[in-house]
């Protein structure tokens, strides 16, 4: 049989495997030493996997780890598991309780990506769509998954791709960012209040997979108006069973944890 295998493709991802196993960086003279491979050739390979983002390299050490896009990869794969399709009936209850625009989405490149939307009769019209994405600090959604995921993960993606304002209600800074982050892991959900299209609020909570992984989110939108802080609430206790219904049905429950 033919061999087809691309050597330069091959070390790449031996390469990978090996900076997996050290969670705190790893010098590239012990790489070179480990993959038994000439150091300049290790610089140049981590070097095209760190402009992928799949490596990065920790600027007071010179150590390199795992990249967030290793995360992106894993997160598109689970949601491969027909994650629209499990959600679904969740998502449509979730509409007849509210009467307000549901979506369900998951992150990937540093944007928050709606994979699904859900309308009712008396949706307002939103810059929402299928396939949209936007930046992940703006959104509910956002929060919802960054609130779950590794603490390096929400800071890479906010270093890599900034804070932009989309609104005068959008945060843009880092610090107070990640202390809302901490408030959604404390309360389980998170909010938008106006920072990504105003005139329009939502709460969202995590949906995780069966590896404890926040892997999408799901979400109530509706205009401020009617999504004040009573209803928020109320509409946060919907979502939360949705997310943790959602999450059941991709196997969470088997991990033998609760949201």
């Amino acid at each position: 049989m033919e061999d087809y295998t691309v050597k330069s493709v091959e070390k790449a991802l031996q390469l990978l495997e090996a900076v997996s196993e050290y969670p705190q960086g790893v010098a590239i003279t012990e790489l070179a030493e480990r993959m038994r491979m000439v150091k300049s050739t290790v610089h140049r390979l981590l070097q095209t996997m760190m402009r992928r983002g799949f490596i990065e390299q920790d600027s007071t050490t010179g150590r390199y780890k795992l990249g967030y896009a290793v995360l992106d990869l894993g997160m598109r794969l689970y949601a491969s598991i027909d994650l629209r399709k499990e959600a679904e009936p969740f998502l449509r209850e979730l509409v007849q309780q509210t009467g307000e625009v549901v979506h369900l989405a998951l992150v990937d490149q540093g944007s928050v990506v709606y994979i699904d939307k859900y309308d009712s009769a008396s949706t307002i019209r939103m810059h929402s769509r299928v396939g949209k994405r936007v930046p992940v600090h703006a959104t509910g959604l956002g929060k919802a998954i960054l609130a779950f995921s590794p603490r390096q993960i929400a800071l890479s993606i906010l270093d890599r791709y900034g804070m932009p304002s989309l609104t005068p209600y959008t945060i843009t800074s880092k610090e107070v960012f990640m202390q809302i982050l901490q408030q959604v892991r404390e309360n389980g959900f998170a909010e938008d209040a106006e920072e990504n299209e105003l005139g329009v609020c939502c709460v969202a909570a995590p949906i995780f997979n069966n590896q404890r992984q926040a892997v999408a989110a799901c979400s109530v939108s509706g205009p401020k108006d009617r999504m004040d802080d009573k209803r928020r609430q109320e509409y946060a206790e919907y979502v939360r069973q949705a997310g943790h219904n959602i999450s059941m049905r991709l196997g969470y429950g088997l991990s033998g944890s609760s949201i």
